[in-house]
Order: structure tokens, then sequence, then C-alpha cells
């Protein structure tokens, strides 16, 4: 892997990761199109630095909510010196149970994982995947705006997010998009929806770190490509910021429908790539 490969596609993971434009999708697409190497059998150590970038700029972003789910949990449970800090009420460990229980559904297609790989190299059905996210999204901007918070979730909110992060298992379909959009259908705000699926990111990409260190014990490490891991590390986790940034700020003051655009533009392309090469 040269600096250039890993440059794009730390660039591309960093984006795509929390940008509504499916991450798998892309990183797919770039590896036929620019006819790279299986990135994350080859590379896996790669893979997992840009995984834990991705975990960095989320926890950057979020520390404050982190810590304080944190010490609520630690009041919560009554351990350590943090015990009856808060004991009138606990939002933030309310919000981590949320989190659990919409991570939960994630380990129903885990049997399946292995299946869907094959769908990772034919850009017809990445295509056709990233057309309907851009539906989705067209969709989401035209939802009745919610109320409700994270304090005001219920259970059954939690587990249906959590149910329709499971469609991202299809590569094109984004996982940040479907639950911003889940968040929306079951009435939150925009921000808190938008604030939610990047915690509940979390777990996932913990997951997908954990699994690609699992991969590179088998596999093992091109050394000599150490210096490309490191830039296209640096570069994710600069391109995670600035899109979580960005997602904020658009939550606050705008729409989805850009992406929206871009999303059926991209899986037009590829389905006609695809027909061509």
């Amino acid at each position: 892997m040269t600096v250039w490969n890993a440059v794009l596609i730390g660039l591309v993971q960093g984006l795509a990761e929390f940008f509504p434009i499916s991450n798998s999708g892309h990183l797919s697409v770039v590896n036929n199109l620019f006819k790279l190497s299986d990135v994350a059998e080859d590379h896996a150590l790669f893979t997992a630095m840009i995984r834990l970038a991705a975990i960095v700029a989320v926890c950057l972003v979020y520390w404050p909510e982190i810590v304080a789910m944190y010490y609520e949990l630690l009041s919560f449970a009554n351990l350590g010196p943090y015990a009856g800090v808060r004991k009138e009420r606990y939002p933030a460990a309310r919000v981590f149970i949320m989190i659990v229980l919409a991570t939960l559904p994630l380990f129903l297609i885990l049997p399946f994982r292995e299946m869907m790989q094959i769908l990772y190299d034919r850009n017809v059905y990445i295509g056709v995947a990233m057309i309907l996210t851009g539906c989705m999204l067209y969709v989401s901007d035209r939802m009745i705006p919610g109320k409700k918070t994270e304090a005001s979730m219920t259970i059954s909110d939690a587990l249906i997010i959590g149910l329709c992060q499971c469609m991202a298992m299809f590569p094109g379909l984004s996982r940040i998009g479907v639950a911003i959009i889940a968040g929306l259908a079951v009435g939150l705000k925009r921000h808190v929806a938008v604030r939610f699926a990047f915690l509940l990111s979390l777990p996932a990409l913990l997951g997908s770190f954990i699994l690609s260190l699992g991969t590179t014990f088998q596999n093992g490490v091109d050394w000599s490509c150490a210096p490309a891991y490191l830039v296209g590390t640096v570069v994710a986790l600069l391109a995670s910021l600035a899109a979580i940034y960005l997602m904020r700020y658009i939550s606050k003051n705008g729409k989805f429908g850009g992406f929206a655009y871009y999303c059926w533009i991209v899986g037009v392309l590829s389905i006609i790539l695809y027909l061509i090469f």
C-alpha cells in the first residue's frame, strides 16, 4: 500500500463513516475502481487503525457526554468515590442504557456477516443500496419534526433504531444515515437523532476494531507499510472530526437533501460502471 492509497482510503473512511452516504459502499467502490487489494484482509492493521481513528473522533467531540455517562453509571451502581453524587436523576446513564438496547439487535446479524461479504465486490448492489439511502434521506427531510430527547426516549424507540441499524449490514446503506432516519421516525429532534446516532456508532466501531485486530493476528503485518498506515490514520481522524462537526451543524441549521442527491448520483454511476466494466 502506498501513502497515496492510504490517504485516499483514510479520507473516504473518515468522511463516509459519519456522513450519511455509506462508508462500506464508498470503500468498496474505491477498492474496485482503483483496483486496490482487499484492504480488510491484506491490511487488517490499517483497517483497525482507521476504525480506531473514528472511535477517537467521536470520543473527542462527545467527551463531556461520555464522561457524564461514566460518572452517573458509577453513581447509579453505588460504586467508587462517585457513589451518591447524582442520586436524584441519571439522564446520562439513561442514554447509555438506550445505546446498549439499540446495539443488541446487531448481534442478530453477526451469523450473516460473512454472507454479505460477497456483495462488497459488486458495484451494482452497492449502487442500488446507495440510491435507496438517498431516497430515505430525501424522505427524512419531509418528516414532521419530532419533540423527543434522549430523556424521553422509550425502550421501544431504542430497539427500533437498533433494528433499523441492522439494515446497514448491506454495503451501500449508511449506518449513520439509517440510525438518524430511524431516530427521526420515532420522534426524536433532528439534532438529538444525530447525536444519538454518533454515540450509537461507538459499539459498532469498537466491534469492527476488535475484528480487524483478530484478522491482523491471523494474517500478520506488513511493516513496510507502517508509514502509509500512520499517514492514512491521521487523515481518517481529521476527516472524521470534520464530518462530525459538519453533521452537527447541518442537523441544527439545514437538511440532508444534499446528501440524498449525492447518493443518487454515486449510486447511478456505480451501476453504470458495473455494466460497462
